[in-house]
């Protein structure tokens, strides 16, 4: 039986207007699939208009300038349905869905179909709900004690995975599917007898005490900054008057 970090996998990313899942917009977006390891990765790409300015700090990430976006890019409304029916359709087939710092890029897109759409990504997702594999958590929890930065790139470069075109929607979503199958075959004792389903379950779980501790390191320091312990998906703040 082919465990799963052989298996088919899909992984999805987005590119944004900034670093504020709740206020910020998707500019570009991918997911990509690959059956097997060594099979070719097939990619869907978007492009979207978001609508409002692209700060020169966001164009010198992902280099796109709204310029580009306003010729290129699509209306938000339309692509996020077919993002969420790509995404759906992991689900269905029962494909896990890759994502490197889940609560990041899900919470995003939950927040774009609100803006756009009027539902939420849960409802989106229907009866078959996606099925999420975080490298960042995944790796953090199974070699907690690693000194260093997780980025994307730094995981990159301590699995040995290859990654071209950085801050590309598809390239880091190839990116990342790549660093879980590294962590699935690096710590197959611990990894090979869990469901995805199970690690799904489990990563919430780590993901909370991953945030604690992180919470606890930022108090000790004097910061005020807050962690949300939430995962895959951060809790809709109600708006305030």
């Amino acid at each position: 039986m082919t465990v799963w970090y052989e298996g088919p996998l899909a992984a999805f990313d987005t590119e944004t207007t900034g670093v504020d899942p709740e206020r910020d917009r998707i500019v570009s977006a991918a997911l990509v699939l690959q059956d097997a390891p060594d099979a070719p990765v097939r990619a869907t790409r978007w492009l979207v208009d978001p609508g409002v300015p692209v700060p020169e700090a966001a164009t010198a990430v992902h280099g796109l300038t709204g310029e580009h976006l306003r010729e290129h890019g699509r209306r938000p409304a339309e692509v996020l349905e077919e993002i969420v029916r790509a995404l759906a359709a992991q689900g269905s087939a029962g494909r896990p869905l890759v994502v490197m710092n889940a609560p990041f890029d899900l919470t995003l897109l939950d927040r774009e179909l609100r803006r756009h759409r009027d539902t939420s990504l849960e409802r989106s997702a229907g009866s078959a709900p996606m099925c999420v594999l975080d490298p960042k958590v995944l790796d953090k929890h199974l070699d907690r004690y690693r000194k260093g930065r997780r980025t994307l790139t730094d995981l990159c470069g301590h699995y040995g995975v290859e990654a071209d075109g950085a801050h590309d929607a598809a390239a880091d979503a190839t990116a990342a599917l790549r660093v879980v199958r590294e962590v699935g075959r690096r710590f197959a004792r611990r990894l090979s007898s869990l469901s995805p389903t199970e690690l799904h379950t489990l990563q919430a779980v780590w993901h909370a005490a991953q945030a604690r501790g992180l919470q606890a390191w930022f108090t000790r320091n004097g910061s005020d900054e807050v962690v949300d312990p939430a995962w895959p998906l951060r809790p809709r703040v109600p708006a305030t008057a």
